[in-house]
């Protein structure tokens, strides 16, 4: 299984699920939003954008060109207007305050290509609420580092856990890959979850 991504988080989140991806091949892919695109256009596009340019990447690879393929991308959008990834301090600190004291929604695009060739997708999609935080703490947060390269300018998993009153859905999704819907997309095209599963279990009873 190849995961084209080169977050580490993703990463952790399908060690969590028991998967450990053969091979990690980050796919380069221009992020930029057109204007009316709509949130689940954004991650579905730039999603099956990556899976795309990841199959370039192992087409030529005897070990990997037949192989589980998954990318993803995730947003956060406060009504139609779309969060990206912050790089920026400045980005990151225009983003949390407009999060501070009000709900958003977090999607993630999972696009899976199996050995076969066939193409599966889901979107997920996850309301988050901010209590009010205050410039002071917004100062310390972006201090810590924590918002770079993060999709809205936090990462829920760290620090910005703190700042969460509200969560319906997919807590997975908004660290950056729903596992639920990632392990059926797996389990549904035939990839052996439940026997990694066991294989662990009888590694951990040795």
């Amino acid at each position: 299984m190849v995961l084209a991504s080169a977050s580490p988080r993703r990463l952790q989140l399908l060690e969590q699920a028991g998967i450990a991806p053969d091979a990690l091949r980050p796919a380069s892919v221009d992020e930029s939003v057109s204007k009316g695109e709509v949130p689940r256009q954004i991650v579905r596009r730039l999603a099956k954008a990556k899976a795309e340019a990841a199959l370039k990447l192992v087409k030529n690879d005897p070990e990997l060109a037949k192989c589980f393929l998954i990318a993803a991308d995730t947003v956060v959008a406060v009504g139609r207007r779309v969060l990206g990834k912050a790089e920026l301090e400045n980005e990151a600190a225009d983003m949390l305050r407009l999060l501070r004291g009000r709900a958003h929604r977090v999607y993630t695009a999972v696009t899976m290509v199996t050995p076969e060739g066939r193409w599966r997708e889901r979107v997920v999609e996850t309301r988050v609420r901010f209590r009010n935080i205050s410039d002071q703490e917004i100062g310390a947060y972006l201090a810590s580092g924590e918002w770079r390269g993060k999709a809205g300018g936090y990462a829920i998993q760290g620090i910005a856990g703190a700042f969460v009153v509200k969560l319906i859905g997919s807590y997975t999704n908004v660290v950056g890959l729903p596992l639920t819907e990632t392990v059926s997309l797996l389990a549904g095209e035939g990839y052996p979850v439940a026997l990694l599963w066991l294989a662990k279990a009888e590694v951990e009873a040795e």
